[in-house]
C-alpha cells in the first residue's frame, strides 16, 4: 500500500515516512504543494497526508486539485485545531482531520480506516513500481497504465494470496481453468513471463522443477 506524505517540516515529514515504513506501507515525500502533484502523478499513491500549511502551494490547493482526478482518501494536518479550519478541511473534500500534536498509534489508526472504507485494504498490491488493483482488474507500472488480461491478474492475485509459498503449475492451473477448459500447464510460464515483462515483478521467482513462488 503507498502513502504519500507531504509536509514542509522536515522532521515531522520524516518521522511520519519512517513510521509507515516500520508498518509495511510503501512511502514517498514531499515538503510543499507544488513538489507534492508531481510526486502524486508519478507515485500514485493509495492515500495522501497533507500538511495545511506549506510554502509555495499549500495543502488546501493541493487538495483542490486531487480532487478534479481522484476521490483517494486524504488526511490533513495541521497545527491548527479551531473549528472553522476543520470545516474548510472537509469542504475541500479532506477525508480526515488531525491536528499536531498527534501520537504515530492514532495516526496508524486514522490510515487504516480511512484504507478500509475506501475499499483499499486489501485489493490494492504493490510490488517496486507496480501497482494492481485486483477488484478493478487494472495495473500501472512507475504510473502508467499496463495492459493485462484478466487472467494475468487472476494469476498474479493466487501467488500473492499464497506469498512465500512454492505454487506448482497445476495448482495454478485447477484455479484459474476448469477442467474441460485446461490448457497445457506451459501455458503458466507464459503468463509468468509476461507479468514479469508487463510489471518487471522481480519478486516472482522461479523453483526450477516445481513451479513459482511471490517472496
Amino acid at each position: 500500500m503507498r502513502i504519500l506524505v507531504v509536509e514542509d517540516e522536515a522532521p515531522i515529514r520524516e518521522g511520519i515516512s519512517e513510521f509507515l515504513q516500520s508498518q509495511d506501507y510503501e512511502v514517498a515525500e514531499a515538503s510543499d504543494g507544488m513538489e507534492g502533484l508531481e510526486v502524486f502523478r508519478k507515485f500514485q499513491p493509495d492515500l495522501v497526508i497533507l500538511d495545511i500549511m506549506m510554502p509555495r502551494m499549500g495543502g488546501l490547493a493541493m487538495l483542490k486539485e486531487i480532487r478534479k482526478t481522484s476521490r483517494l482518501p486524504v488526511l490533513v494536518l495541521t497545527a491548527m485545531s479551531d473549528e472553522k479550519t476543520q470545516v474548510v478541511s472537509f469542504d475541500a473534500l479532506a477525508d480526515d482531520f488531525i491536528s499536531k500534536p498527534f501520537s504515530l498509534l492514532i495516526l496508524k489508526k486514522r490510515v487504516e480506516a480511512l484504507l478500509r472504507r475506501s475499499g483499499k485494504s486489501e485489493s490494492v498490491w504493490t510490488c517496486g513500481e507496480a501497482k494492481v488493483d485486483f477488484d478493478g482488474f487494472q495495473a500501472w507500472y512507475q504510473g502508467e497504465e499496463a495492459d493485462l488480461k484478466p487472467k494475468e491478474i487472476r494469476l498474479l492475485k493466487y501467488l500473492v494470496e499464497h506469498k512465500g509459498q512454492v505454487l506448482s503449475r497445476q495448482q495454478m492451473l485447477d484455479q484459474l481453468w476448469d477442467v474441460e477448459e485446461a490448457p497445457f500447464d506451459r501455458v503458466i510460464d507464459v503468463y509468468i513471463k509476461n507479468l514479469r515483462k508487463k510489471l518487471h515483478l522481480e519478486c516472482i521467482t522461479t523453483v526450477k522443477g516445481v513451479g513459482y513462488k511471490i517472496q
